[in-house]
């Protein structure tokens, strides 16, 4: 009987010893877990965080600002002795003392409700709270509050005291998605943290311990009793004399909000999409993608790239740029004011011709940041703009060539090709003048043909234009027939060349600076001859006529010289115009991003328009 008792016994006990046998397990793999995750955080590298950036013009002065967190990083010695104190007094007395967390102060916690207004310590030290915000979550778990003090106590291993003082001023949250103390005072107040009061200084300081109650935005009042508070507390302590601190609670505060600069989108958008591929360039991404031989090889270092374009801008860069702003609004409300009706919409770059830098930007009529960008993301065919960059200065070049050389205008078929003049006009051997002041289609393609279709495009390979293709490489190229074609921006760009002959890619960015001021990006100087003095002088000839006698009439003269090329596709569904004055050298485009006709908008010459207004200082 009793070995059956002893059996039963045994059978009822298994289970129990499976289940103490599979909590020892749970507890020592935690606990072998939470060794490695101490080992780990004996690195305690630093959270990324985004800060803000800053987009300058050719001024110096700041136009647009790019940030969902607005901070303002100060090294310690930067922010006033005053306002450590604050935060030691009423947070961590015994700060400079304790390694990481006080024992004393987390019992008192766990007595005493802490969930009053009270402003004594409460069981966290500025050590652990430093832990929170940089390395863990903010449950409220008695594993995380365990957690939080062996990184303290890590923490407090591998860093200077003052060191953790300075993450702490610069990573508590002060509201409205502001973080840090430099960051406070910038946004409450408008100015540097050195330049505020002590009245100033204890306000902003009362708003980490509860920054939904203590918002000086909604209750300007309670942040305002606060901040007595911790003046009175700073009295008692003797950091100050009650007389100065009745000083401090009597002084008015006032704020001053920082408003987010966000001005001319159209330009600083496409500032974004020149980083991206000019650390491409600096960092050797852009020759391996050209490199690449496969799909999944581009797709891998383009993931590459996007993640070095967000890690350098979550460093907070600043971007000197080459923005005209009186330009830039000037251009926009010109243009915008012509596109009549409401769906018409346009494309334009506006380059300096001394500097070659791009210095106004049109994206479209009420163009808004992340909008589609048709300065620099609408390809659409050029129509007979093309016609200088790739038939008459190549034909030229072949020469000696002039204005007055005569050119065989009359029809031609290439196979099956047979290109017609606009409204069907024939005509005989004309000079080269009167072919490209008309616009002769029969004359492009047979000069094209004498060129011949490869020695034409290696001459504008410089140009890099991007959605050109080996299928591009045909007659029809001759009159801006290609599969996809060019974007205002590149047109722009390409027509440079005729300034002096040499080509320099067209940026916006100057530079690129970290916090302290180092260059840590800059594009090189990349000229390279294109045309020869003779190609230039007579293209430059013919494109003034253009403008006095042909389908440039209507063109306003600006300066000394105005040259121009109009372009026009099929049914009239694209608009172009791309030249140069002493001054700058642009391209427009005018459309539909849907392409429909538009024959009565080339009447009203509201493309001529345009360009004139876009060459105007």
């Amino acid at each position: 009987m009793k070995q059956v008792i002893g059996f039963i016994m045994i059978l009822l006990i298994i289970p129990v010893l499976y289940f103490l046998q599979h909590g020892i397990a749970v507890e020592v793999t935690s606990a072998e877990s939470f060794n490695e995750q101490m080992d780990d955080s004996i690195k305690l590298s630093s959270p990324l965080v985004n800060k803000p950036v800053a987009l300058k013009d050719r001024q110096g002065n700041i136009f647009s600002e790019n940030y969902v967190e607005w901070r303002e990083p100060l090294t310690l010695s930067a922010i006033p002795v005053f306002v450590q104190q604050l935060f030691l007094e009423s947070e961590d007395k015994g700060f400079f003392e304790h390694r990481g967390y006080d024992v004393s102060a987390i019992f008192r916690a766990f007595v005493v409700n802490t969930a009053t207004d009270a402003v004594s310590q409460g069981g966290s030290t500025i050590t652990q709270q430093v832990v929170r915000m940089r390395f863990l979550s903010t449950e409220k778990t008695y594993e995380r509050k365990l957690t939080e003090l062996f990184y303290a106590a890590e923490l407090e291993k591998q860093t200077s005291k003052d060191e953790i003082l300075e993450m702490y001023m610069n990573e508590m949250y002060f509201g409205n998605q502001v973080y840090g103390i430099g960051a406070a005072s910038t946004y409450y107040f408008s100015r540097p943290l050195d330049e505020l009061n002590k009245a100033e200084l204890a306000f902003i300081a009362a708003i980490p311990n509860n920054p939904s109650l203590y918002d000086p935005l909604r209750h300007f009042d309670q942040t305002k009793k606060r901040q007595e508070r911790l003046v009175t507390i700073m009295a008692a302590s003797g950091v100050i004399t009650a007389e100065e601190a009745q000083t401090v609670i009597d002084f008015p505060v006032k704020l001053k909000i920082k408003k987010k600069v966000d001005n001319f989108p159209a330009y600083s958008t496409y500032v974004f999409a020149e980083l991206k591929d000019l650390i491409a360039q600096a960092e050797g991404l852009a020759e391996k993608k050209n490199g690449a031989q496969s799909i999944d090889e581009k797709q891998v270092l383009e993931v590459k790239l996007n993640k070095r374009t967000a890690e350098v801008l979550a460093s907070g860069v600043t971007i000197e740029t080459a923005l005209d702003p009186k330009k830039q609004a000037q251009d926009e409300r010109a243009v915008s004011a012509l596109l009549r009706p409401e769906k018409l919409q346009a494309g334009a770059a506006v380059i300096d011709n001394e500097k070659r830098e791009i210095i106004s930007l049109y994206g479209g009529k009420a163009y808004r940041k992340a909008d589609f960008h048709r300065a620099f993301q609408a390809v659409r065919q050029p129509g007979s703009a093309i016609k200088p960059l790739l038939v008459y200065a190549p034909f030229l070049e072949l020469g000696p060539y002039t204005e007055n050389t005569p050119i065989d205008s009359r029809n031609i078929c290439i196979g099956s090709y047979c290109p017609t003049n606009i409204g069907g006009y024939r005509y005989g051997t004309v000079s080269l003048k009167q072919a490209f002041r008309h616009s002769h289609n029969t004359a492009a393609v047979r000069l094209l043909s004498s060129v011949g279709i490869d020695e034409a495009f290696a001459f504008i390979a410089p140009y890099e234009f991007k959605y050109m293709t080996k299928q591009d490489r045909n007659y029809p190229a001759a009159l801006g027939g290609f599969s996809k074609g060019v974007t205002p921006l590149e047109l722009a760009g390409a027509y440079t060349g005729f300034i002096d002959g040499t080509y320099t890619p067209p940026h916006t960015i100057r530079a690129v600076k970290d916090r302290d001021g180092n260059v840590l990006y800059e594009w090189k100087k990349n000229e390279r001859v294109v045309w020869s003095p003779s190609t230039v002088s007579t293209m430059r000839n013919l494109m003034k006529d253009v403008v006095l006698n042909g389908s440039g009439r209507g063109i306003s003269y600006t300066t000394g010289y105005t040259g121009a090329k109009t372009g026009t596709t099929d049914h009239y569904k694209d608009l172009w115009v791309a030249g140069m004055n002493d001054h700058y050298t642009t391209a427009v485009w005018i459309g539909y991003d849907n392409p429909q006709s538009m024959q009565w908008m080339s009447a009203k010459k509201t493309h001529l328009k345009a360009f004139t207004a876009l060459l105007r200082d």
